[in-house]
């Protein structure tokens, strides 16, 4: 099967594309014809050589897809082939096919487009376990969210409003910071100007954010910190500035505030369960009409060293989406 390989950690422009045997679905396993592969930060860590996990090379990278069952192993019930399904995994996605756990794979309604489908999993999903779950967002609340024009950072705006929230959306940019409008933020304030802690006084009226919810870190976190309410969760979710910050604790203990950490895939291998439930509560909201997530834009599979390029410029606003088996780019 034709997929885009790392063959060696480096930049994006190292990929290739090359060829895989076909996937074989063993016990307990779903063969997915892949149609739509999202594309994360994730995947520049993975082929730089800067995951926690380093696979056998060569490997395919993407961690998010979408398609349909082509095959079942011996043991698997509860799908049939054609069934439209998406899945998060650590790699192998840049590729047509994909032989995954069953527990992994979750079912998608007619109607939601591959390339929707593959955006949801693991922004949409890491956004809605951290606001949610780990935040405890309430309606009425004010919500914060850095890199707010990012894939995870729109998503966070996206659901903080559907979760009732005031969000405050902070980026780098006017282009992006009106993106962020579009999707519904109440308020936007850049987080490139030196004053930006400021702004984000005089938007709070001096009270500060119940929640932030941080993508980014690096130089941002103490600033945000410093600007979370009394009793305020903030939520470390990633470090796309490249940074992990080392902010002085006494800011928590002064604001009694909690820093709660949000490690997404850990809690989708640990609590399969919980996983596959808030997936069907994101897919539903979908079908219904409450949630349209943002793909800015759809790429061939061998045009992937493109979209990570831009991933890695941050010039991608909201999702970049891979297709396999589909149209071409738009």
């Amino acid at each position: 099967m034709k997929a885009m390989l790392c063959h060696a950690y480096g930049p994006p422009s190292a990929l290739r594309p090359g060829e895989l045997p076909d996937p074989v679905p063993g016990p307990g396993e779903v063969l997915l014809r892949v149609e739509a592969c999202g594309v994360n930060f994730p995947d520049l860590l993975l082929i730089e050589g800067r995951y926690q996990q380093k696979p056998p090379l060569p490997f395919a990278p993407g961690g998010e897809v979408s398609g349909r069952v082509a095959a079942l192993g011996e043991g698997v019930d509860g799908f049939r082939p054609g069934d439209r399904v998406a899945a998060l995994m650590t790699h192998g996605g840049f590729a047509e096919a994909v032989a995954l756990p069953a527990e992994a794979v979750v079912p998608v309604p007619e109607g939601v487009a591959p390339e929707v489908a593959a955006a949801v999993c693991l922004a949409y999903g890491t956004a809605l376990h951290a606001l949610r779950d780990r935040g405890a967002l309430q309606p009425g609340e004010t919500l914060l969210v850095l890199g707010a024009a990012g894939g995870t950072g729109l998503a966070a705006v996206q659901l903080g409003k559907l979760m009732g929230a005031r969000v405050i959306a902070a980026a780098g940019s006017a282009a992006r910071l009106e993106a962020c409008r579009a999707e519904g933020a109440d308020a936007v304030l850049d987080y490139s100007a030196p004053d930006w802690r400021d702004q984000l006084k005089a938007l709070t009226g001096g009270r500060g954010a119940d929640v932030v919810f941080d993508p980014v870190g690096g130089a941002y976190t103490e600033t945000a910190l410093r600007g979370t309410a009394w009793r305020g969760r903030y939520l470390v979710v990633g470090f796309a500035a490249g940074e992990i910050p080392r902010p002085p604790l006494n800011l928590a203990l002064l604001k009694g505030c909690a820093i709660t950490g949000v490690f997404f895939g850990e809690f989708a291998r640990r609590e399969r369960a919980a996983y596959r439930a808030l997936l069907a509560d994101l897919f539903g909201w979908i079908a219904e009409g409450k949630l349209r997530p943002h793909v800015s834009r759809t790429l061939p599979l061998e045009r992937a060293p493109e979209a990570l390029e831009a991933l890695a410029a941050r010039q991608a606003t909201g999702k970049l989406v891979l297709l396999t088996h589909a149209a071409p780019a738009r």
